[in-house]
């Protein structure tokens, strides 16, 4: 391979609401759904973004971008995601190796969904960076929907990387909050409060805390690299809805 010719890339796994899949947790897939459709199917449709405020909390490993959804896109997909029906994903515990989960998720495959954000905006924040000299392609199809209610969280653990089938593999988790601040309160009347994403170094101390915002997006590295990161516990009665792409499904060449 010539010198100069950079590598493909794995793809990103997308994670609608939370991580890709974890090396302390082995609990059983949600609900799979492998119906097609992508944008133009029973999905809203995900219009290009301009102008993307990139946030960078530990260079490219860590980054945030508010507004990748609208607020109008974001009801969407949670309306979609809440007519399928969710299903429980629980777990052995750290004391039998696996971390500690408690949680509601929709599994999908779905290549055209996953082109559709992959173009509305995720390729360009991935121009400039690679991974061992490898380049992003692309989401993984695999498109996870995450629910947590109050009291429910997803302990500390950290996210594989997934080898696809086309010689491609994952090095990004991409996490798109489709409730929290800025989204209209639930029928109790009352606001998201909880639910970070908290992230930790090798010796346990807080790298960032990222709260739920309405229609921001999350990228940070799995795999080898993958930070320590937890999903706080959700209070007050209020539902902390996401989408994600990750081991879970973000990303090609990641």
């Amino acid at each position: 391979m010539p010198p100069n010719r950079k590598r493909r890339a794995a793809a990103m796994d997308p994670a609608a609401g939370g991580a890709g899949q974890q090396r302390q947790n082995k609990a059983s897939a949600g609900k799979k759904v492998k119906k097609g459709g992508g944008s133009g199917g029973r999905w809203p449709a995900v219009k290009p973004k301009k102008d993307l405020q990139i946030n960078r909390l530990k260079g490219t490993h860590l980054l945030t971008i508010p507004d990748f959804f609208t607020s109008a896109e974001a009801k969407a997909f949670i309306d979609i995601a809440e007519s399928m029906g969710f299903t429980h994903q629980g777990s052995l515990g750290p004391l039998k190796g696996e971390a500690y989960r408690d949680n509601e998720r929709i599994s999908v495959t779905d290549p055209l969904l996953a082109q559709a954000i992959w173009e509305s905006g995720i390729n360009r924040i991935f121009t400039d960076i690679s991974v061992s000299g490898k380049v992003a392609t692309g989401l993984n199809p695999n498109i996870r929907f995450y629910r947590y209610t109050e009291g429910q969280r997803f302990g500390r653990h950290i996210d594989e990387s997934v080898s696809l089938g086309d010689g491609s593999k994952t090095y990004y988790t991409l996490l798109i909050y489709l409730s929290g601040k800025g989204s209209a309160k639930d029928s109790s009347g009352q606001a998201l409060v909880g639910g970070e994403t908290v992230f930790y170094d090798q010796r346990g101390g807080v790298v960032a805390e990222v709260a739920p915002v309405q229609g921001m997006a999350l990228l940070h590295l799995h795999g080898a690299k993958c930070m320590l990161h937890e999903a706080r516990a959700v209070k007050k009665n209020a539902k902390s809805t996401r989408l994600g792409h990750n081991g879970s499904g973000a990303g090609k060449y990641f």
